[in-house]
């Protein structure tokens, strides 16, 4: 246990977790807790988190709207990256958590409270994300982590506890996994997941109908770019988070985006985690189509190279390093000619390009056209053949004459 704490703010969510630990803090510290809760799109999630919260103890409830700040300054610089952990996760949690954790520092300072604390377990990713944050923001800060001190050592044990101290929750034994939602995405892990080879229900799903129970019909949309981030959908110019919710509707009546992964853990473990990431899917589709028609080639594989190197940054939690910040530096300025509009069909979980244009376009059509044209010789290969073959046709002959 860290030293005698006067007063905390604790990342609350209203789930099963932290309301356990609020209730637990106040026991186990003798203080005061303020709970704290970032709007990043949960949506009827927040609705009774305040009553709940200072039911259960806490003396202050914050709860900020940042679906704005999230969607601008997290979620669209990484979809700049074309970021994606294992060649499958979108980051959906990953992204969210460097947010929350700079803005409750900001609420502790505020407050001029002592601790902070979250209510990720020892096993997982967050408790990383959070405390790494925590200390690029505040080197002193103590931090309270109660799955690393308490002996509830289990969901059930926290349910069992919950109901004891008339705390309500929305865990329940009958559905025991746990959720994480925001306007990128929705995860669903643990309890009846944790075997990988079961189907996950078909009720569980939130976000996405069924690819079979999508329409038969395919729909059309347009996605605007400036200089790497999407700015309208179909001509009409949308905020950050507004377009994003937007496009997780469409993406979601269509089946898109869903994903049933077992990832790499940074504290070594292997773990099953089934995601829907709708709109998401979406825009880094369209983002690539952009890109292609207005990047360089050498830039792009750069910058390709560095995708999962951004990605780990971002999946264990260092989002605040300085390498990250070099990193974005780079990144943005790869977007500086990624402006056009991308044409995408949506059908059964599917997401297809079917044209892109921009007026940064390095694809010329009279370059690559197969018809007759007076701009390029195709003679001038031969020597471009010939002079990248030279170390191989060395290295065969001296083959030959061994």
């Amino acid at each position: 246990m860290v030293d005698k704490v006067n007063k905390v703010v604790l990342a609350y969510s209203g789930g099963l977790d932290t309301s356990v630990i609020l209730k637990w803090l106040i026991e186990t510290y003798k203080c005061e807790v303020i709970a704290f809760a970032a709007d990043i799109g949960q949506g009827e999630e927040l609705d009774q988190i305040e009553e709940n919260a200072l039911n259960t103890g806490a003396v202050k409830v914050y709860i900020d709207d940042l679906k704005e700040t999230f969607v601008k300054d997290y979620v669209f610089p990484a979809f700049r990256a074309n970021a994606v952990y294992e060649g499958q996760y979108l980051l959906g949690t990953s992204l969210a958590r460097p947010l929350i954790a700079k803005r409750q520092m900001e609420i502790a300072k505020i407050e001029g409270a002592d601790a902070v604390s979250h209510g990720a377990t020892g096993k997982g990713n967050d408790q990383v994300r959070f405390e790494l944050s925590y200390f690029a923001h505040d080197p002193n800060i103590k931090i309270v982590a109660p799955w690393r001190e308490w002996r509830l050592n289990s969901r059930s044990e926290l349910i069992a506890y919950a109901e004891k101290h008339g705390i309500k929750v929305p865990t329940t034994r009958a559905k025991p996994y746990s959720t994480d939602r925001n306007l990128l995405h929705i995860s669903f892990e643990g309890g009846e997941l944790e075997d990988p080879w079961k189907q996950p229900s078909k009720e569980m799903y939130t976000l996405t109908v069924s690819p079979q129970d999508a329409p038969d019909k395919p729909e059309t949309i347009e996605i605007t770019f400036k200089q790497g981030d999407p700015v309208a959908i179909n001509g009409k110019s949308m905020s950050p988070a507004n377009l994003l919710l937007e496009l997780n509707r469409l993406g979601g009546r269509h089946g898109i985006g869903r994903a049933d992964i077992v990832e790499n853990r940074f504290v070594g473990m292997k773990s099953r985690g089934v995601y829907e990431t709708p709109g998401g899917t979406i825009l880094r589709a369209a983002h690539m189509a952009v890109e292609s028609i207005t990047m360089d080639r050498e830039v792009m594989h750069m910058r390709d190279a560095l995708i999962p190197k951004y990605s780990e940054l971002v999946y264990y939690g260092f989002w605040f390093s300085p390498e990250m910040r070099l990193l974005q530096n780079m990144i943005n300025q790869t977007q500086e000619n990624v402006s056009g509009v991308v044409r995408l069909e949506l059908y059964k979980g599917c997401c297809s390009v079917l044209g892109r244009k921009s007026d940064e376009s390095l694809y010329r059509e009279d370059f690559a056209t197969f018809e007759d044209d007076n701009v390029y010789s195709q003679k001038d290969a031969e020597g471009f053949i010939r002079l990248n073959a030279l170390r191989l046709r060395i290295h065969k002959m001296l083959e030959q004459q061994k």
